[in-house]
Order: C-alpha cells, then structure tokens, then sequence
C-alpha cells in the first residue's frame, strides 16, 4: 500500500515521554520527532525506537510547527504532542479517514488523565486543539505567534469521534513548571501586540479565568483536579499580565540614585 501518513512530534526534554508517544503511532508510515536541541537523552530515546530526529532551534511554536510539518514527507500529517497517546481506536478512525476523506482537516478529541482521573469538565473535554489530521500543504501555522499559535487551513475542515489521550502534567510541579514557561512567552506575545500589562489586569483577568473554568464550565465536579487546573489557570494569567508590566516598568533593578552608602541594609 502507497505510504499516507506521516506523524510529527514536538520535543524538547521529552525522555520521560517520548518513547510511550511514538509507540503509540508505531502503525504510521513515518514519525518524525522536531527537537529543539534536547539535553536529556530524548533525541537517543526517539532514534533508537526508529522515529526520523529532526533539529530545530526553537524560536516560536509557530515556527515550530511549520518546520516539522516541512519535513514530513506523505500525504496526510498527524500531529501528536509528547505528553499525547493515540489510542487503537483512534488509529483506526486515522486509517479509515485518510483512505476516504471528506474533508481536508481534522479535529480530533483529547481526553485528559490528571491527578488520578479522567478530566471531563473545566473546558478539557472533549478539549480540541488545533486540527491534528490534515493533508500535507493545507495548513500553516503563523510563525509570530510565541505559544496558542494561530494557523490557516486551505480547505474543508471537520471533527473526528475518537478520543486520542493526553497526560499533561505527570504531577503540580511539572504544572507549575509549564505554567512558568507558557506566562512568559504569553507576556511577549502580548507585548508584540501591543497590548498593556498590569498587575491589577492581571489579577482581574486571572479571577474571571478562574471562575469560568471552576463555576461555568463546571471544574467543581472534577474535584481536586478541577480546582488545581482552576487555579493554574488563574496564576498563568496573572503571571502573565504581570511580567508583561514589570518588563514595561524595568522594576527589574533599582535606579543608579539609590546606589549608595545611604541605601538600606
């Protein structure tokens, strides 16, 4: 049978990962892994399981992106993240979509494992990113964009019905850690666009985030991990509004004039 579907994989200090994500699309024509210049073995790790490494320095998820889907080389691409699994049924919906499309782009629903159960409610089910299943040439993703890439689609676009999984934090401190890295490429983002930070926008804007994942979209019925995914969200916007105001302000240093013997101890 002709070769139909290339699968790509972002990484970056992805070791403890990678290798449950590529034998999940073992049954793909090829699987190509774009690392950003990895420190911990996951290039090895995605080498050694037979995935085609690719290096690009990273700049911006946009950029990314267009660079990994450049370097697949069949019809259809598949985009699965690091910390995402593609179940069988999945697979199977994949193989039966590609072999008689009806349209040219795919969204496909994620189910998301947190804090030991499965994440029905807070906005994460069935939780669609950008279209994952797409034919080769027909999506672009914009290069400016420093994370939550926007992107264009040259054609049809539809849903498919299986679930693929996702595990995006194996605990709060990987969260935390996320959190940390997402604010801040959010915060240039922002700045690119002109907009203004704040502290008090971003306490604002963090509060509404937090009521609308644990009192709209109903976060409350997914316990104890509802109401973390709550708070993250709140601290990842108000870090973001307000590392955007303190790099405005430069409250980085203090002003030469204090720099003296009179300055407190």
């Amino acid at each position: 049978m002709k070769p139909l579907i290339s699968v790509y994989i972002m990484t970056y200090n992805e070791a403890d990962k990678i290798a449950d994500a590529i034998a999940s699309v073992a049954w793909a024509d090829e699987v190509v892994v774009a690392d950003s210049f990895s420190e911990d073995g996951t290039a090895e790790i995605a080498t050694k399981m037979g995935a085609r490494v690719v290096d690009i320095p990273f700049k911006t998820f946009g950029q990314i992106r267009n660079a990994a889907i450049a370097a697949c080389q069949h019809p259809w691409v598949f985009s699965l993240d690091a910390d995402e699994r593609c179940t069988a049924a999945a697979r199977d919906e994949i193989l039966s979509t590609v072999t008689n499309p009806q349209a040219d782009a795919y969204f496909v629903p994620r189910k998301n494992w947190f804090l030991g159960r499965w994440v029905m409610h807070c906005g994460w089910y069935p939780d669609y990113r950008q279209p994952q299943l797409f034919r080769h040439g027909c999506m672009h993703f914009n290069e400016a964009d420093e994370v939550h890439e926007g992107y264009t689609i040259d054609g049809d676009i539809a849903y498919l019905q299986q679930d693929i999984i996702q595990i995006p934090f194996k605990d709060i401190e990987q969260m935390v850690h996320k959190m940390q890295r997402y604010s801040t490429l959010g915060a240039e983002k922002l700045a690119r666009q002109g907009k203004q930070g704040g502290f008090w926008k971003g306490l604002s804007h963090g509060l509404w985030g937090f009521f609308r994942l644990y009192i709209l979209k109903r976060g409350f019925l997914d316990g104890a991990a509802g109401f973390v995914i709550a708070v993250g969200n709140f601290e990842g916007t108000f870090y973001r509004y307000a590392k955007l105001a303190a790099r405005n302000k430069q409250l980085s240093i203090p002003p030469e004039s204090t720099w003296d013997d009179s300055s407190p101890k």
